[in-house]
């Protein structure tokens, strides 16, 4: 982890990004701006593990950060990739529990660390803090749901196409010649997103740059044939 300078305005800039705090009031976003830490990794960094004490909410400011599961044998299982504007961390806000997931910074991340007792302070004054927060775990318990459920019916083809489609909603940028990933994604990040090897990714992808689905432009994807992969997604 790199020196960890105080926090200042880009804590507020911080809140601001992150829907979670859309409707609370300039004077409160600046309270919590001001209790907040600053921290800085570089990537590859682990920001905590399956197990650590859960006291603290993690706000991305930039940069993007993995979640995920690790076994003893070191096998590892992608759940997200998280970017600017989004957060981590919001269930020990609730119940103050260990971590359920790991966190690493997947690349050189700016973050914004809220502690549950300043959290619980403003979550008794601004009721629709409580309301958004659960609609943010919803939608998670729901995607890790979908996981599962792609895992046990969905070949590995059809679970990277609806991977694609749905980095493509997420992070896609219009181009001349189709919609390109916003990051760098590799085939082991792939993998991993979907619980299949890397071997089984490659000939995936291979399959789908000979139909001309997407391809690849220096290290970066390019989903040429969106529709087509929305094809591939329900195989």
């Amino acid at each position: 982890m790199l020196n960890n300078p105080p926090a200042s305005t880009s804590g507020l800039a911080a809140l601001r990004h992150v829907d979670l705090f859309a409707d609370v009031p300039q004077p409160v976003l600046a309270t919590l701006a001001g209790t907040m830490q600053r921290k800085l990794f570089d990537a590859g960094t682990v920001i905590f593990l399956r197990g650590d004490p859960g006291t603290s909410l993690y706000l991305i400011y930039t940069g993007r950060v993995r979640i995920g599961l690790s076994s003893a044998g070191g096998k590892e299982v992608t759940l997200t990739l998280l970017g600017p504007g989004d957060f981590f961390g919001d269930l020990a806000l609730l119940d103050g529990a260990p971590r359920s997931a790991d966190a690493m910074a997947y690349e050189a991340c700016e973050l914004f660390v809220l502690q549950r007792s300043d959290f619980m302070t403003q979550l008794d004054r601004q009721p629709q803090l409580a309301k958004e927060l659960l609609s943010v775990m919803s939608r998670r318990l729901r995607r890790n749901a979908d996981l599962i459920e792609e895992v046990a019916f969905l070949e590995v083809g059809a679970r990277v196409a609806r991977l694609l489609v749905g980095l493509a909603d997420e992070r896609g940028i219009p181009g001349a010649t189709g919609l390109t990933l916003a990051g760098r994604l590799t085939q082991t990040d792939l993998a991993s997103l979907v619980s299949a090897t890397r071997e089984s990714v490659n000939k995936c992808l291979s399959a789908y740059q000979r139909e001309k689905l997407l391809a690849w432009d220096r290290g970066r994807l390019i989903l040429l044939d969106l529709a087509g992969l929305r094809r591939r997604a329900e195989m």
